[in-house]
């Protein structure tokens, strides 16, 4: 294993933010080209990267909820400039909450050899497994595809 960093900063190659019950590290942070071990947990990782951006979590999601009616499980749009956009696999509370970021993903499918467990697939090939139903990530995707559209249609006005 790599070693272990006390920060991660999201940027175009992160993939996903699972959480991890590893005592030594909270996050397992999925790039296109590697994995890293982090000590925050994937929420405060993504709250750091909406201020990374000039906004809070918060407002972001304040804001979403406001455009779309969503309450629960709110994707959250990092940086609308950058095109990063991520959604949260569980509710926020729950510490199995992970986040995939959209443009990563290439499918979702059922995985058959488990109940209530779902594959994500990644475009570079890479996949992880969720204790997520196919319909709950499915609906996230679409909601975080909505959200894209919203916020490119901002960025022209």
């Amino acid at each position: 294993m790599s070693r272990i960093l006390p920060h991660y900063e999201i940027n175009e190659r992160t993939m996903a933010l699972l959480p991890s019950n590893n005592i030594s590290y909270e996050t397992i942070a999925m790039e296109t080209d590697q994995t890293l071990y982090i000590e925050k947990t994937p929420f405060e990782i993504i709250k750091r990267g909406c201020l990374d951006n000039f906004c809070s979590f918060e407002g972001r999601r304040e804001s979403i909820k406001y455009l779309t009616g969503f309450s629960r499980k709110v994707p959250i749009p990092i940086s609308i400039y950058r095109n990063i956009f991520a959604f949260p696999t569980r509710a926020l509370k729950d510490w199995k909450c992970g986040w995939i970021f959209y443009n990563h993903v290439e499918s979702i499918v059922e995985d058959v050899s488990r109940y209530h467990q779902t594959l994500v697939i990644f475009k570079n090939g890479n996949q992880i497994k969720m204790d997520v139903t196919i319909l709950e990530l499915l609906k996230q995707l679409e909601r975080t595809s909505l959200i894209k559209s919203l916020s490119s249609g901002a960025l022209r006005s």
